[in-house]
């Protein structure tokens, strides 16, 4: 018996439905022996044979040093700067030697931070701002370029983590959640930028998260903020290579796991085993990385190092695949759990 299967196109007079070719449904066995044997079977060798080189790449990189730049004396600028992965970005960014910048809606854990930074040896100020509000980020330049000078390295971390469904959530936090975790990357971009045209040095990074990969159910909002953050930063990285600026501005895009930080999402992964499988970092583990990674000019740097193997060939394998291992990694439900934060921090 045949089955119609119908879909609609595009046409001047609007969506018209058109038909699929007939699809016999008498033979399934073979078909799905055929599915194996000419999708399953090539995808998988070609699985294999892609991870070689960058299995090989690996190895050499962790026997041979790479060149390291000096940032010492740089203005560096980072959002969410109070807390978590934003504080210790601040103090491994000051035992480099640069200048601070400690940006913030937490005004005391942002000077909280400013007062360990100096203890370093280097000159460091708290700055209150919206970043998802592109005038505040123009007044937050003019204010930092005043105290401290012009920004060298531009860090966006800050983000809002919500552990929300698509359908879940009030407008207003949805509408916030892109604006910190997306937005905010343009405006400061947009604001910073020129100025590292102009003095021809800079460095912009942008935390995302392994979610820009490995997408899972319950965080949608998030995990779209995270794969345009991804996006956005390879455009950018392209963008400086046409001007012909990819010797002056440098780009490095984070991918980081599970950050030790808030404590209710940890307890949450808690009660669904989460841990037992996965390997959380601590702020200060992933800082040291993504600084060494920063100052060898990474385009990509992913938090285990593993993960950069494992997220690049885990696109390669068909979407049935892809949905099945996460499966397997999540194995439970995650509950319908709102976790509110009103600061722009990176969880």
């Amino acid at each position: 018996m045949a089955a119609e299967v119908g879909y609609f196109t595009n046409t001047e007079n609007g969506y018209v439905p058109a038909k699929l070719a007939h699809h016999s449904t008498g033979t399934q066995p073979l078909r799905l022996l055929r599915f194996i044997v000419n999708h399953v079977i090539p995808d998988t060798v070609k699985f294999l044979v892609q991870l070689v080189p960058l299995l090989l790449s690996g190895l050499v990189g962790l026997v041979l040093p790479t060149k390291r730049k000096s940032i010492r004396d740089h203005i560096a600028l980072v959002t969410g700067g109070a807390n978590g992965l934003g504080r210790a970005l601040c103090l491994r960014l000051a035992q480099e030697g640069c200048h601070v910048a400690v940006v913030d809606i937490d005004q005391a854990g942002a000077q909280r931070t400013v007062e360990d930074v100096r203890k370093l040896g280097v000159k460091a100020e708290a700055f209150l701002a919206d970043i998802a509000n592109y005038e505040a980020v123009e007044r937050l330049r003019l204010d930092v370029e005043t105290k401290l000078g012009p920004v060298d390295v531009l860090v966006n971390n800050a983000g809002l983590l919500a552990i929300l469904s698509l359908t879940e959530g009030k407008a207003s936090d949805l509408e916030r959640i892109v604006n910190v975790n997306l937005l905010s990357h343009f405006w400061t971009i947009r604001a910073f930028m020129p100025g590292m045209i102009t003095r021809h040095r800079g460095h912009i990074v942008g935390i995302a998260s392994i979610a820009a990969y490995f997408p899972v159910g319950r965080f949608i909002p998030y995990t779209v903020t995270k794969y345009a953050v991804r996006a956005l930063m390879e455009s950018l990285n392209s963008e400086l290579r046409m001007d012909g600026l990819e010797n002056a501005i440098h780009t490095t895009c984070v991918y980081p796991a599970l950050i030790a930080t808030r404590q209710q999402f940890m307890d949450m992964l808690d009660k669904l085993n989460f841990l037992k499988r996965f390997y959380v970092f601590t702020p200060e583990q992933v800082a040291e990385q993504i600084v060494s990674g920063m100052v060898s000019n990474k385009r990509e740097v992913f938090v285990p190092n593993i993960m950069a193997l494992l997220s690049k060939q885990f696109e390669c394998l068909p979407a049935s695949l892809r949905h099945l291992l996460v499966s397997c990694v999540m194995r439970g439900k995650i509950p319908k759990l709102t976790v509110r934060n009103e600061s722009s921090r990176q969880p």
